[in-house]
């Protein structure tokens, strides 16, 4: 809960320091004394936009902190996930606005980002304010306003996640068929590739090994002449053979390689030498009779290797990315014939989905009945207590199509006076009926709602008396299970305080300023007297205002 709020240099407040109780907080003032400017304060520090025109006039900044008690776990579960520190159950948020638009958010000294600081204190508090009861003109908010009263989410959460399987289920078969509608053309495209290039059977570097191939053969006559040859003058019949002179040369070392080393040396090397001498002739012998000019062969690799010209100009790729080619047309072929087997199986779970999710939404409905009834008879009893005991409050529950919160859709209808037909909200209700409304709604939902601390902002709009009272009775009860903060002109509901905090407007120095201050028994006495009769109130009033206080004690 809220226990501290400090505010510099926001409006027309120079400097406030003020403390909370943890029960019913009430602030009161003469109008125009900036009980608007805590509200801001507050929704500064959660956060909210905030306009820099805020900040006091002639000063650079504007500061707002606050500091909150008894973290709840889901509270810390934001918390850590933002990577922040906080000890003994309690955090300070704190909001710098700066003249040039600037502004800085900080948890426990940590910068955050505003969406952070949204996130953690939308699990703190719950304001509302005159815009709050628009949300019961709008029917399409109604529904969330009975789940809320159920208080059980666990029916919505599995339909929900159900729901969810569904779309996506559906989305999937609908991709497909747009895929399986789309996809002739391509399959006539994919066909056509892996039948050509397939007949083909192609070897990522044939052209290659063609080309040399080729060349052997279209020189087979020059090739083998040129090896005999070579043979002949290597190890040939004739008198000047290579190998008969290396033989010459190698008797005529011989018998003086006993005499020198270096001359040993050089025998055994020419010995090797006419060794391998003969051997390279007669490999040139067996190439030469293996050489043969083929012309079949020489025709085959001719066409074959045309073939392969062809197909690489028409894909303007070599033959390795042609064969990747190949390779992805029959992948993607699979995948398509495919198409129709998953297009079968995601038809049939998408039936089976249908059938629970309408199951599930049919159990959601039936509790969702049930909770309305729950929900009309509860707010006609706080409304009854409110001053408004005519009030007959019905919820139309009509069920359509799935979406995402169920197939049910619901609208408040209420009617203010006897024998008239309920109706939508937004065609009968005055302003200070719908405070109301409001008011018994967050009364009935209280036990229901985990934020800790709710504030009412003009809450009593158009309403006074006895009806006014009813309402200070009702924020009174509700104060016993939430910090409950409330901004009010009217005597009736700022004697249930708890806190009473009174807001001043003071001139200093031709300076105006805003003191806010917590007020003591006569003090309150003196704020109601005010409040009730104007300025200088006459002793009678006085009392008047002591015996409402003491009577309120006892609430």
């Amino acid at each position: 809960m809220l226990r501290e709020l400090n505010i510099e240099n926001l409006a027309v407040i120079q400097k406030a320091d003020i403390c909370f109780s943890e029960n019913l907080n009430i602030f009161t003032g003469e109008t125009g004394a900036g009980k608007s400017v805590l509200v801001n304060s507050i929704n500064a520090v959660l956060g909210q936009r905030i306009k820099k025109d805020i900040i006091r006039t002639g000063c650079e900044k504007a500061m707002v902190s606050a500091l909150f008690t008894g973290i709840d776990d889901s509270s810390a579960a934001i918390l850590e996930s933002f990577g922040i520190d906080f000890s003994d159950d309690e955090i300070i948020i704190s909001r710098e606005i700066h003249s040039d638009g600037r502004s800085t958010a900080r948890i426990n000294g940590k910068a955050v980002t505003l969406a952070a600081v949204r996130e953690i204190g939308e699990n703190l508090i719950n304001i509302h304010g005159q815009h709050d009861n628009q949300i019961l003109l709008q029917p399409e908010k109604h529904l969330d306003i009975i789940d809320s009263f159920g208080g059980d989410s666990s029916l919505l959460d599995s339909y929900r996640e159900a729901f969810r399987k569904l779309q996506l289920t559906a989305r999937k078969l609908g991709e497909l068929r747009v895929t399986e509608k789309n996809q002739n053309e391509r399959i006539m495209l994919l066909k056509e590739r892996i039948d050509e290039i397939g007949s083909l059977e192609i070897n990522p570097d044939e052209d290659n090994n063609i080309d040399d191939e080729l060349l052997i053969i279209q020189n087979s006559e020059r090739i083998a002449a040129s090896l005999r040859n070579a043979y002949i003058i290597l190890n040939g019949d004739n008198i000047s053979n290579v190998s008969e002179m290396l033989m010459d040369c190698e008797n005529e070392i011989s018998d003086i390689s006993e005499f020198s080393k270096a001359v040993s040396e050089l025998y055994e090397r020419l010995s090797a030498l006419r060794i391998e001498a003969s051997d390279i002739a007669d490999e040139f012998l067996k190439l030469s009779e293996n050489i043969d000019f083929d012309r079949s062969r020489l025709e085959y690799l001719t066409e074959r290797r045309s073939k392969l010209n062809h197909i690489m100009k028409k894909y303007n790729a070599p033959l390795s990315e042609i064969c990747r080619l190949y390779d992805e047309a029959v992948s993607e072929m699979n995948n398509i014939e495919g198409c129709s087997d998953r297009i079968k199986i995601l038809s049939d779970e998408k039936e089976k989905l249908l059938l629970d999710v309408t199951e599930k939404a049919k159990k959601l409905s039936a509790y969702r009945e049930k909770t309305a009834e729950k929900f009309a008879k509860s707010v006609c009893s706080e409304l009854e207590f409110l001053n408004m005991p005519d009030v007959i409050l019905k919820v139309k529950h009509e069920k359509g199509k799935l979406t995402i919160n169920g197939m049910d859709s619901m609208e408040i209808l209420i009617s203010a006076n006897k024998g008239e037909t309920p109706k939508s909200i937004s065609k009968i209700a005055s302003g200070g009926e719908l405070s109301r409304i409001m008011l018994a709604l967050k009364s009935v939902v209280a036990d229901k709602d985990l934020i800790p601390t709710l504030i009412f902002d003009e809450i009593d709009t158009g309403v006074s008396g006895r009806a006014a009272r009813k309402i200070g009775i009702k924020l009174k009860e509700i104060s016993r299970s939430h910090q409950v903060i409330c901004v009010t002109h009217l005597s009736q509901i700022a004697v249930m305080a708890d806190n009473h905090l009174l807001i001043e407007k003071k001139t200093e120095n031709d300076r105006t300023f805003t003191e806010v201050s917590a007020l003591d028994f006569e003090g309150r006495v003196n704020e109601i007297a005010r409040i009730l009769s104007g300025d200088s109130p006459s002793s009678l009033m006085l009392d008047n205002a002591r015996e409402e206080l003491k009577k309120a004690m006892k609430v």
